[in-house]
């Protein structure tokens, strides 16, 4: 078995709740590759990871209103979307390394399933759930403050809370009175592993292209394609 111990001690989280809870936080730390390959494994992490999924939104939801009261609604909602995004928590997973911990299939492994961010994302959530289940809402509370909200000081400086679709719309809507709109280019994977492939286009010339594992993820990532390549299409469009 991995240091358990070891990566508690370095989380501030007591080693007495995995042991009172063993079974919860080795179901939060297998991906559903291992259930398949090994017989003895009975669940995966996919529940506990929809449980925490909501107690992380919770927990950011509170402490956004609290802490920002000057705020509107619309601010707010960006804030938190960079704060739960998956690339924020597999950041946060990458800094912990408990990856390292987290059971799969060999050939999940072999493709490098312990460095994907969406694997890594849903980790930190079924490990989020699995602290609610294991003590309260305080001490899933205390783990999410202690390593996910404090990147809030670096979002607010570099601005990431507004997301490049938003950047983007803002951009062409300004300077060229264009409301830019996305199709779908390719569709590819498994109901639990989709993968989306968007172009954005402008009066029907595509200026960008994104991949992401939902629509509306590939949508931002096609934005930011567009913004990099700004200069390689702005020409084509006259100005307001």
């Amino acid at each position: 078995m991995n240091d358990f111990e070891a990566l508690f001690r370095k989380l501030g989280v007591s080693f007495d709740i995995f042991e009172k809870n063993e079974d919860c936080f080795l179901e939060a730390f297998t991906h559903r590759s291992a259930v398949n390959e090994r017989s003895k494994l009975k669940a995966h992490n996919e529940r506990l990871e929809f449980l925490g999924d909501a107690v992380l939104e919770l927990v950011t939801t509170e402490f956004l209103y609290k802490n920002f009261t000057e705020k509107p609604e619309g601010d707010l909602t960006s804030l938190r979307s960079a704060l739960v995004k998956k690339e924020n928590l597999a950041l946060v997973a990458k800094k912990l390394e408990i990856g390292d911990f987290l059971k799969m299939s060999k050939g999940e492994a072999r493709s490098g399933g312990r460095e994907k961010d969406y694997l890594l994302a849903n980790l930190i959530e079924a490990f989020i759930g699995a602290l609610y289940l294991s003590g309260d809402y305080d001490l899933s509370e205390g783990f999410i403050k202690k390593f996910i909200l404090c990147e809030l000081d670096e979002i607010l400086e570099t601005e990431s809370h507004i997301d490049s679709k938003s950047k983007f719309q803002e951009l062409t809507q300004g300077d060229f009175g264009i409301t830019p709109t996305y199709e779908v280019i390719s569709e590819s994977g498994k109901d639990h592993d989709k993968k989306f492939v968007l172009g954005t286009f402008l009066n029907g010339a595509k200026v960008g292209e994104g991949s992401g594992g939902s629509k509306k993820e590939a949508q931002v990532d096609a934005a930011g394609n567009a913004l990099e390549n700004l200069d390689k299409w702005e020409a084509k469009f006259d100005k307001k």
